[in-house]
C-alpha cells in the first residue's frame, strides 16, 4: 500500500499552522508542524518530506534560512514561501533563492490546493528531458549552458524571462520549461504582445462577460483562465502598453483576473514566461518598462545565445533541420556536403536558427536531391561571400564601418558573386538578383564596378536615373 504524502509546515503563528494542517489532512497529506527554525531542522533530521510550506518571518530566523538549510542538505525537496499580502519583494527573493512556489496571506483553498498538487507531483516525478524534435539540438558550451538552465528551472513556479535575438529559440526554450516541468500535463499558452491591438488586449488576456460590450455575445474567458494549471508564455512583452502592463502586474502579484464587464475577480493559476529580442532594462531606464514589473516577470533570466557565439552547433542543426523538412514532406533527406557545412559555419546568421532553416529550405527546393552544395545555399544569398572564404564583415567589423560604407560593400559582393555566376552576362545577373537590367547598370556605375566605355554610359544613366535619389533613402 502506497504511503500518504508527508508535508513540513513551518509557522509560529498556531492558529494559521493548525489551519494549513486540517486542510493537507483532509488531502490525504500526512503533516508534522513546526514553530520556528531550529525545530524545523530537528524534524528534516527525522524522516523525509515531500513539501515543505514554511512562514517568510519567524522568531529564530527566516524562510530564507531555512530554505538555504534544506537546499544544502535536502536537495530535491519543494519548499513554497508564505509572505504578507502583497509583500513582492519576499516573494521574488524566495523565489531567486529556489523556492518552488509562494503564497500570500491570507492563504485560500483555491490557492493553496494547485501549490500542493504541483509539488507533490514534482516530487514523485522521474525527471527526463524530453528527447524529441523541441529538444535544445547542439553540443556547445553555450547550449549545454541553456539545457542545464531548462532543467532546473522546470522544477520551479518562478517567473522566467527570456531573452534572445530574434530566431535564437527563446519560444522553444519556454516549451521545454513548461513540457519537462510538473505542469507539463497542462496547456502551453503561446501570445504574441505586439500582434494584439491595444484596445482588445484586457478583453483578450483577462477575457469578458456577454454584454461587456458591442459584439460580446456570449462569456468568454482569456489566456490566463485557458492558461490556468499550465504555463503562459508572453512573447515580445516589451511591446506591451504602460496601460496594460499595470493590469499584468496586478494578475500575476494577485494571482486573480477580472473579465471585462465583471465585478468578481476569479483565481487563476498559471506560470508566466516572458521573452524579447528588445533590452528591457534600457526600455525600463527609459520609461517605456514598468520597474516593478520588470522585477516581477525577470525573477530568473535565461539568456539564449545566437549561432554566432555557438557555430560548431551549425553542422549538428543543419542536419538535423533539414531531415525534419524532408520527413513533412515525405522525401529521403539529401546529404549536405563538407564545404557547404564548413561554408555555413562561418555565416553571421543574423536571423539564427530561423535564418538558418529558411536557408536549407531554399537549398532544399534548388539541389539535385541527391546533396547540397555551397552553390545552393549561395542562391539569393544576402552576404555575397565567395565560395570558401570568410566573411570580412562580421558584426563586431561592421562597428568599424559607416552605415553607408557598410551596405554598399554588401551590395558590392552581391553583385560581383551574380556576375561570376552569370559569366558576366548582366541580363543573366540581373534575373538572379532580382531587379531589372536597367537598375544593375545603375548601380554597376553608382558602385564604380563598370568598365571603359560603358562606365562613361552608366554613368551617364546614373546621373539622370530618378531610382537614385529613391535608393538613397531606402538605405
Amino acid at each position: 500500500m502506497a504511503q500518504n504524502p508527508k508535508c513540513l509546515i513551518v509557522d509560529d503563528e498556531t492558529d494559521i499552522r493548525e489551519l494549513l494542517v486540517m486542510t493537507l489532512e483532509r488531502m490525504d497529506i500526512e503533516t508534522y508542524g513546526a514553530n520556528g527554525l531550529e525545530e524545523a531542522k530537528n524534524l528534516l533530521k527525522l524522516r523525509s518530506y515531500d513539501l515543505c510550506l514554511t512562514d517568510m518571518q519567524m522568531p529564530d530566523g527566516t524562510g530564507l534560512d531555512l530554505l538555504q538549510h534544506i537546499n544544502a542538505l535536502y536537495s530535491g525537496l519543494p519548499v513554497a514561501v508564505i509572505t504578507a499580502h502583497a509583500n513582492t519583494e519576499n516573494a521574488v527573493s524566495a523565489l531567486k533563492a529556489g523556492a518552488f512556489d509562494y503564497l500570500t496571506k491570507p492563504i485560500s483553498l483555491k490557492q493553496l490546493r494547485p501549490v500542493i498538487e504541483f509539488a507533490l507531483k514534482l516530487s514523485t516525478q522521474t525527471h527526463t528531458t524530453a528527447s524529441n524534435s523541441m529538444e535544445m539540438i547542439g553540443d556547445s558550451e553555450p547550449i549545454r549552458y541553456v539545457r542545464t538552465m531548462i532543467d532546473k528551472l522546470a522544477r520551479s513556479q518562478a517567473p522566467v524571462y527570456i531573452s534572445g535575438e530574434s530566431g535564437s529559440g527563446k519560444e522553444l526554450a519556454a516549451k521545454l520549461i513548461h513540457s519537462n516541468s510538473s505542469r507539463g500535463d497542462g496547456a502551453f499558452i503561446a501570445v504574441n504582445c505586439g500582434a494584439i491591438p491595444e484596445n482588445l488586449m484586457e478583453s483578450e488576456f483577462f477575457g469578458y462577460k456577454k454584454g461587456a460590450f458591442t459584439g460580446a455575445n456570449q462569456d468568454k474567458e482569456g489566456m490566463f483562465q485557458a492558461a490556468s494549471g499550465g504555463t503562459l508564455f508572453l512573447d515580445e512583452v516589451a511591446d506591451l502598453p504602460l496601460s496594460m502592463q499595470v493590469k499584468l502586474l496586478r494578475a500575476i502579484q494577485e494571482k486573480k483576473v477580472r473579465r471585462v464587464g465583471s465585478a468578481v475577480e476569479e483565481a487563476v493559476d498559471v506560470r508566466i514566461i516572458s521573452a524579447t529580442h528588445k533590452n528591457l532594462s534600457e526600455m525600463m531606464d527609459a520609461g517605456l518598462f514598468r520597474q516593478d514589473l520588470y522585477y516581477r516577470l525577470n525573477v530568473i533570466q535565461l539568456k539564449m545565445p545566437s549561432l554566432r557565439e555557438r557555430p560548431s552547433d551549425i553542422p549538428i542543426l543543419a542536419n538535423m533541420l533539414l531531415r525534419k523538412q524532408c520527413a513533412n514532406l515525405k522525401i529521403q533527406p539529401p546529404i549536405i556536403d563538407t564545404t557547404a557545412l564548413n561554408y555555413m559555419s562561418r555565416l553571421p546568421f543574423p536571423g539564427n536558427v530561423r535564418e538558418l532553416e529558411n536557408m536549407l529550405e531554399r537549398a532544399l527546393a534548388l539541389c539535385n536531391g541527391k546533396s547540397i552544395t555551397v552553390d545552393d545555399l549561395m542562391t539569393e544569398n544576402k552576404f555575397g561571400i565567395d565560395h570558401g572564404q570568410k566573411p570580412s564583415y562580421t558584426p563586431d567589423s561592421a562597428s568599424s564601418l559607416s552605415l553607408s560604407d557598410y551596405l554598399e560593400d554588401i551590395e558590392k559582393r552581391a553583385i560581383i558573386n551574380a556576375l561570376s555566376k552569370a559569366n558576366n552576362n548582366k541580363t543573366a545577373a540581373a534575373k538572379l538578383l532580382g531587379v531589372s537590367f536597367r537598375t544593375l547598370r545603375y548601380r554597376l556605375a553608382k558602385l564604380g564596378l563598370a568598365k571603359g566605355d560603358e562606365a562613361d554610359l552608366d554613368n551617364e544613366l546614373a546621373d539622370n536615373d530618378p531610382l537614385d535619389q529613391k535608393f538613397d533613402e531606402d538605405k
